[in-house]
This record gives structure tokens, sequence and C-alpha cells, in this order.
């Protein structure tokens, strides 16, 4: 059963909502972050990422950052403006580009579910981040950035989804990377029918936003630390976007690897050939089970073990097969989310972005995935099993300050 409940949403306007609107505030560093706000005093990055304000050698998660952030949540709300919907509400938000379009359902979710592992994860999330985000939202009072969510799709959702998006929309502007965000408000005779739907749906999946998740969660406890003789209602809850597992789109998250261990291209392909098969390619894997390397000017397709006696589908994942077939024996990669000599490319930017960083000489090999499945991830989380760190990149993206949900 998924719980979802409908809000009073603190948004933004139809004729600044573009302006608004911004990424996410962990798919870019700083200096990207920097770069994409320059010269627009509402972008949303100037509070999800407070730090582009001040000097490029402060602490991320310095006292300051989080005073600025509240400070500027403050402006934008008035400038922008942001206003609050009068009667709390439901939302479709729609994303679409080029040869894809995926529609989920925007409200407040049960963190009591997940909690109680309900809405199950994929990946661990790291405490620095953690942190980070709960102060960010205690500070702020307000969840400012969407969850997004997944579930094994069901026609009466379809349906009512469908329904829900044939009038005017809110907003309906393309961004600066072509994704086109439209986001229409739920009619109110189309609430109930919708919330009583989900709560047929068995389990929800966190797709993307682990740490958002997480600190939320966090930040309910802390009201209990606080004092609080009751958590308040809207601490209770998350605002999330779900979306049917069939629109969901997981893309390759691929790697670079700085230096080859002091070894020369060849003596590195020599060891490669000794144990797996290898022969010159194309620059994308044709199916699960091969990764495309770029060494030296070359493409390889390299096959990778078969490790069909493994307990869970985690561990059978390409990502885990090429760290140990590659990445560990060959290159002396160990924890991947530590190890400065690995970078990780979301695979949005394509092959050609791993060529260019090798060619450059940043970095000395890539590789270049097979996507994970969304039968993957849901397989592995029913299994209460936690994929390799790094291993779905989701596109498009939701936009940070278009729908926020006030806790405090």
């Amino acid at each position: 059963m998924a719980a979802i409940r409908s809000f009073r949403a603190l948004r933004a306007v139809p004729d600044t909502a573009s302006r608004v609107a911004s990424p996410p505030y962990d798919v870019m560093n700083v200096d990207e972050a920097r770069e994409l706000a320059c010269g627009e005093p509402l972008s949303f990055l100037r509070v999800s990422r407070a730090e582009i304000e001040l000097p490029s050698e402060t602490d991320p998660y310095a006292d300051a950052v989080y005073v600025r952030a509240a400070e500027n949540f403050s402006k934008i709300r008035i400038s922008a403006p942001l206003v609050t919907e009068a009667e709390p509400s439901l939302y479709c938000y729609r994303l679409q580009t080029t040869g894809h379009e995926q529609t989920g359902l925007t409200a407040c979710y049960s963190l009591d579910e997940y909690d109680r592992g309900l809405i199950k994860r994929h990946e661990h999330t790291r405490l620095d981040k953690r942190a980070d985000r709960t102060r960010h939202l205690t500070k702020l009072g307000a969840q400012t950035g969407l969850v997004l969510l997944t579930y094994r799709s069901t026609v009466e959702i379809d349906v009512l989804t469908e329904s829900a998006c044939a009038g005017i929309p809110l907003f309906d502007f393309k961004a600066s990377d072509n994704v086109r965000h439209t986001v229409w408000r739920v009619p109110p005779a189309d609430v109930d029918p919708l919330v009583k739907a989900f709560e047929a749906v068995s389990a929800l999946y966190v797709a993307d936003g682990h740490h958002r998740m997480a600190s939320a969660s966090l930040a309910r406890d802390e009201f209990v630390r606080q004092g609080c003789p009751t958590v308040p209602l809207e601490a209770d809850t998350v605002i999330a976007t779900a979306f049917p597992h069939t629109q969901v789109r997981i893309l390759p998250y691929n790697r670079i690897v700085k230096d080859l261990q002091g070894q020369s291209p060849q003596e590195f392909l020599d060891q490669i050939k000794a144990k797996l098969s290898l022969r010159p390619g194309q620059p994308m894997p044709a199916r699960a089970g091969e990764v495309a390397m770029y060494l030296d000017g070359t493409w390889y397709n390299v096959r990778l073990t078969e490790f069909g006696h493994l307990v869970d589908r985690a561990d059978s994942l390409d990502v885990a097969r090429l760290h140990r077939d590659i990445l560990a024996p060959f290159l002396g990669i160990g924890d991947i989310r530590r190890d400065s000599r690995i970078d990780f490319v979301g695979g949005s930017l394509g092959a050609a972005a791993l060529q260019e960083r090798v060619d450059q000489g940043e970095a000395a090999v890539a590789f270049s995935m097979f996507p994970v499945t969304v039968d993957d991830l849901m397989t592995i989380a029913d299994e209460g099993s936690i994929m390799p760190p790094k291993s779905t990149w989701f596109e498009p993206k939701l936009r940070d300050g278009l729908l926020i949900h006030l806790v405090a």
C-alpha cells in the first residue's frame, strides 16, 4: 500500500518558472553551478548550492553556506515570486526530450513507509551528504527538491494521470538542456481517485534522490530531538514524483580512470587479453555483459566474465563485473566512492565525452557501460540488496524550485 497525500505547495509562478527552476544540487560541481547561475538572480541554485555566492575556498558544509541559503530562499520567495497554493493539491509532472516522455505524480509520500522499507532503496547514502541535506532542510523549513520514485505501472493510474493532464498546465517551458517541463495541478475531482489508486501499489522504489529521502527522514527525527511533543504533519512526508516503471529511463553511468598504475597501454591490454575476450569495436556496448573501452586512441569491446553462481542480481551487474575483472586487479581501484583516480560520467553526455577526456589527457582509459534496467533496480531492491555505487544515471532530471514542500 502506497500512502500519498496532497499538499499546499510553495511554487513558482508561470512568468518566472523557467528562471527559478534549476537542475538538482548534486549533478554538478560548484564551478559548474556558479557558471549556470551567473547572471540569473532567480536561479534556485542560489538556494540549493548557496556556496556559489561565497569565496571559492569556502567549505560547502560551513555555517555560512546554510545561512546564505536561507537568506536567498527568503529573497527568491519575494522576488520571483513564489506563491503558496490556497488548497492542498497533487500535481502531474511531465518530462519530454527528443524521443522520450514520462509523466509522474508529484505528492507527499510517507516517510513511515520509507523507514519500514515499503519505499525501497537500492543504494547506500553517505553520512556527510545526508547531514548536509538534513541541515539544509531544517534551516529552510522546506523540502526544495523532488525525489524521483518509480513503481510497477497500473492501467488505472495511467488513465487517471492522462485525464489530469488534459487541462491547461501551470508551467510549460523548455530548459537550457532542451528538456521540456510541464506541470499540471490535478483537478480536485481526480485527487481522491488517484490517492485510492496508489493504495493498490505494493511498493515504491527510490530511483533518484536517495540522499534527499534519507535527509527528510532525519529531519523528522530532529523535531523529536528538539523536544517537539508531536512531529508536524508536513514533516511526516517527503515531496516526490513517482513515475510508472514503463516510462523511467536509465542511462549508463560511465567510468574513466586517470592512470594505468604505471603500465604502458600495451601492457594493460595484454593483461586484459590474457583473461577476457577483447576486440576492436564500437563506442557503445551492444548488450549486457560487454563494456566498451577507449584506450590509446582505439575503442575496444570487452566481454566480461560470467558469474552465473552469484546469489543476487547486484553482483551480476556490469559495473560490479567490470570492477572485479579490470578495475581492481589491473588498475588497483579499491573503493570507488573514495578513490580519486576514478571518475564518473553520466550517460547523457555520450561516448564522445569519454573519448575527449582521454584524448585531452584527463584520463588514461574510459569505460562505456551498458545501462542497468528498471527491472534490475526493482529486483535488487526487492531482494534487500544494494547496487554498486554509481550504477544508474536517470535522465531527464526533475527541476528544483518549481514545487516546494514547507515542513515548518
